[in-house]
């Protein structure tokens, strides 16, 4: 097991955190495939991932801590089905955890928009299995995450506060001109802004003010948009009602990562906008190449204009409110458990969690037999 975390001179980060980052299990691909949907988008190329591989792209980062998501996560399949995925994704990751002490944490994906599924697993990712967060995307067939019919879901994910990264997916709208072009390359950022106007409008944020939403790639394009998003009674005078008070401090209550805008065009704007504690270090591995990855970081340090205070900031001291045990900054590395923030429940997983450990091994077959194990019992 590696074990190492330091970075070498010209490391783009040191001690970082990264929030953003993919892992590809090769028998998920395949059950998508079986359930008529693919783990990529077409155009984009499938990259690969591998424990060993990610661990030694993050020491050359200067990455402490990734934290792993699955996207797409579920997709729209019928209820009993999309329990299962969830479950089986949910045990791997914390199999990948277990094995990785300290290196990894993972957000749990969850079955919506069946509320009811979603409360169960999420109950069961943080409460059992320890995971650190969960992981959505910006609409579920349709239903974007802000939806009040998803009410159930945000009041207990406030009360817990558990940190929710929010990833983009293809809009549901089809038919639209994409000029030989990856839907990714021009969608998601707008997707992010889709669900920031739906976050304000139907006044998710105020209703649930404990909800701590991390928004991938630098938030979109919210910070251009978002005194645009203001402007609705402006131009439809029934939309006052519906805009709180603050809208724009409640956008800057998001937290957003720095996946894809660490260059001259994208980071002045989304320094502009985000709050200092509000920024975490995002990579977008290994989607993004490991060396896109580290230019990426290196624009943000040495031209970012965030001074030392704010670095420190954005590689590990937010990162220690939503995830403490990856920082050092919990109680957990003698055995205890540490809640993400003062009043917040504690969920954060112990060094060890029962049940077999399933590894990340290029045998997929033995992979797959190990999470059967871990299913049954």
């Amino acid at each position: 097991m590696r074990t190492s975390a330091t970075g070498t001179a010209g490391t783009p980060w040191s001690g970082a955190v990264d929030v953003h980052h993919h892992t590809l299990p090769a028998w998920y691909a395949r059950e998508l495939a079986g359930l008529g949907y693919s783990m990529t988008l077409p155009g984009v190329d499938a990259p690969a991932w591998t424990a060993d591989t990610a661990l030694e792209t993050m020491d050359r980062q200067g990455v402490r801590a990734a934290v792993l998501n699955v996207w797409p996560g579920v997709p729209a399949v019928d209820p009993a089905t999309g329990a299962r995925l969830a479950r089986r994704v949910n045990e791997h990751l914390a199999g990948l955890v277990a094995d990785h002490p300290g290196r990894f944490g993972a957000f749990a994906v969850l079955p919506l928009p069946d509320v009811d599924a979603a409360l169960a697993e999420l109950a069961y990712a943080l409460d059992e299995l320890r995971l650190d967060g969960i992981s959505l995307v910006t609409h579920y067939a349709g239903t974007y995450v802000g939806d009040p019919r998803l009410d159930a879901f945000h009041a207990e994910a406030a009360r817990r506060g558990t940190p929710l990264f929010v990833h983009p997916t293809a809009p549901p709208a089809t038919g639209q001109p994409d000029f030989g072009l990856p839907l990714s390359l021009c969608e998601f950022p707008f997707e992010t802004v889709r669900l920031c106007a739906q976050l304000l409008y139907h006044r998710t944020l105020e209703r649930h003010p404990g909800l701590r939403i991390i928004l991938s790639h630098g938030g979109g394009g919210l910070a251009y948009y978002a005194t645009r998003l203001t402007l609705g009674p402006l131009v439809s005078a029934g939309l006052g009602p519906r805009l709180p008070a603050d809208p724009i401090g409640l956008l800057q209550g998001l937290y957003v990562d720095t996946a894809m805008v660490g260059d001259r065009h994208a980071f002045p704007a989304v320094r502009a906008f985000a709050r200092p504690d509000r920024m975490l270090v995002g990579t977008d591995f290994p989607f993004m190449p490991a060396s896109y990855g580290e230019d990426n970081g290196r624009y943000i340090v040495e031209d970012g204009g965030l001074g030392a205070d704010g670095l420190a900031l954005l590689q590990h001291g937010n990162a220690a409110r939503l995830f403490p045990r990856l920082t050092g900054t919990g109680d957990e590395a003698t055995g205890g458990r540490s809640a993400h923030a003062a009043g917040d429940r504690p969920h954060d997983r112990p060094g060890g969690r029962p049940g077999d450990r399933l590894d990340d091994r290029p045998d997929d077959r033995t992979a797959d037999q190990k999470g059967d194990r871990q299913r049954a019992r």
